[in-house]
């Protein structure tokens, strides 16, 4: 049965199909390692980990039971686990103490269990996308921000050849799959959609990002009014980098009364510095700071008006906005769209305590044949044509750089003449082959569905499915600890602190203190290296004990305090 398995009559009872699943049991407990992971129960149920897993995930009988494996992701995403294999080197005696069990299941008895909950392709993104909407409708802001950007993950494996993609991170092309996420302005995510073949930000925003939008953000009666008395208001506003630049799309947009707001990708020239004006703002993290900033009414390409608002940098650069919002002021828009380096910071820190990038599962499926690549014929040609043209332009630069000295002698002219003619004839030979490459090329389709290429030009992709069900667990596990940092600020001198504190505590032991005839359980976190962290870890205990969270499966209430040991007598305490 393993090491640490002392219900063993249940266990039995599990394997002969008699027991739906084990039930919590809490003992006293002393010193149990990263045990302070408890404390963001409260945050990781108010955040919904269990609010749809019995509508939407089944397991068949067994020991451990649905909540039990939904919790145990869930703990192991805040304790910084970043993968099923590495909970091999973790005590599963101790762990199996935090949820109320003898011990957690063993790696591949969890794989066994992931791999029956994501038998069907696409609940996890439906189970995603039932969270964002929940998460979209507790925002109390009047105006609503969503950012969209998109997350390369590079894939360094042999079991398929993905396409390249650039990676600004590392300056190379790499092969790699992206991930379109959409967020809050604090950076908070609310889902993500996978491209095996990245079709741009434009065509991810058309066919996937404002279609859902459009069905999860609801419009209240005022703003239903609002949206139809006055043309320009909108329903939201969407915020994306230059990639997402088009005229047409932000037509599209305004047809929808949605706002967009992003860099204007071709500014004319730089305005006079007079026009620049100094406005104190505050950011999104609570910052105060001043921007010189100036406006003006802009006329696009397909003669849509748009707003442009710059800023003027104390080196006298200037960074271009372009929006459809006419409602909000210059100094929000401008502060909104600074603000997307949080989506940025978000994806660097999942990457580095969440483990975002790292593969779930080894293997590969097919791609949809709907899909469509690029031509591996048109990409030669494209190819070619950029070699071709590089060939012309290095020859034009030698043809122009040729010079006679003031008195040249016959044999010089004769030379000159003769390089002269040789450059010409080069360039003039190579226009041919470009003109007639570049008309190959208007005649080849440039882009083809997957299941039209040759064998050898042939893809799959990455398994995206139980990427896809764990990272919506660390989605919810970064929202708890935001809720928690949030809370934890206010007590702390330095408010840049509370992700640290929290980290440090989520790998702090507690004590395990049940009491069955007063229906509670206390967690009691030990202390921390100063008494300021203590103090300030009090007070977090003191708010998480009025939401009266109940443990999952039980009756006990959760009672967090900070302290010594201090095991009530008669209790036996379990090593």
């Amino acid at each position: 049965m393993g090491y640490a398995a002392t219900r063993s009559l249940e266990r039995v009872a599990a394997a002969m199909g008699q027991l739906a699943a084990a039930p919590i049991e809490f003992q006293t407990a002393c010193d149990v390692p990263q045990g302070g992971v408890l404390l963001a129960l409260p945050a990781l149920l108010a955040q919904g980990l269990l609010r749809y897993s019995p509508q939407r995930y089944q397991l068949p009988e067994g020991f451990y039971g649905l909540d039990s494996i939904f919790l145990l992701l869930g703990f192991m995403a805040l304790a910084r686990i970043g993968s099923l294999e590495q909970l091999r080197y973790e005590p599963p005696g101790e762990w199996g103490k935090l949820l109320g069990l003898d011990r957690i299941p063993e790696v591949r008895t969890l794989r066994a269990k992931l791999k029956l909950l994501c038998q069907d392709l696409g609940r996890a993104l439906r189970w995603n996308a039932e969270l964002a909407k929940e998460w979209i409708a507790r925002q109390t802001d009047s105006e609503l921000y969503f950012y969209c950007d998109g997350h390369v993950r590079v894939y360094h494996g042999e079991q398929t050849a993905l396409p390249r993609h650039y990676v600004a991170r590392e300056r190379l092309c790499l092969r790699a799959t992206t991930d379109y996420w959409i967020n809050a302005m604090d950076g908070q995510p609310y889902l993500y959609v996978n491209k095996e073949v990245d079709p741009g930000l434009i065509a991810t925003l058309q066919q996937d990002v404002i279609p859902w939008l459009e069905a999860s953000v609801a419009k209240s009666p005022d703003q239903q009014k609002r949206l139809a008395e006055e043309p320009r208001a909108h329903w939201f506003t969407i915020v994306f980098d230059r990639e997402g630049y088009s005229p047409d799309l932000f037509e599209q947009m305004r047809q929808k009364q949605i706002a967009v707001l992003t860099y204007h990708k071709f500014p004319k020239q730089d305005w006079s510095a007079a026009e620049f004006t100094p406005h104190s703002v505050q950011l999104s993290g609570g910052e105060t700071l001043t921007l010189k900033l100036a406006e003006r009414g802009t006329q696009l390409s397909n003669k849509l008006w748009v707003r442009e608002i710059r800023k003027l940098t104390d080196s006298g650069h200037q960074t271009p906005i372009l929006t459809t919002n006419f409602q909000a002021p210059m100094t929000a828009l401008a502060v909104s769209l600074f603000a997307r380096w949080s989506q940025e910071n978000f994806f660097r820190y999942m990457r580095e305590h969440y483990s975002l990038d790292r593969l779930v599962e080894y293997g590969t499926e097919p791609v949809p044949d709907t899909i469509s690549v690029v031509n591996p014929q048109w990409r030669k040609l494209d190819s070619q044509i950029r070699s071709k043209t590089s060939q012309r332009y290095r020859l034009t630069a030698q043809f122009g750089a040729l010079v006679l000295s003031e008195q040249p002698t016959e044999s010089e002219l004769q030379g000159y003449q003769q390089r002269k003619g040789q450059l010409q004839e080069q360039i003039q030979h190579l226009d041919l082959e470009i003109a007639t490459l570049k008309q190959q090329r208007q005649q080849t389709p440039h882009h083809v569905p997957v299941k039209s290429l040759p064998e050898e030009d042939r893809f799959t992709r990455l398994r995206t499915e139980r990427k896809h069900f764990v990272d919506t667990i660390k989605m919810i596990g970064y929202r708890a600890e935001t809720s928690l940092a949030s809370l934890l600020r206010q007590h702390l001198a330095r408010s840049d602190d509370a992700r640290v504190l929290l980290r440090q505590v989520f790998q702090n032991e507690v004590d395990l203190v049940p009491d069955s005839a007063n229906h509670t359980l206390t967690v009691r976190l030990h202390h921390l290296t100063q008494a300021a962290h203590d103090q300030a870890i009090a007070q977090l205990c003191a708010t998480l004990n009025e939401t009266q969270t109940v443990f999952p499966g039980t009756n006990l209430k959760l009672i967090f305090e900070i302290g010594s040991s201090r095991i009530p007598p008669g209790q036996e305490v379990v090593g």
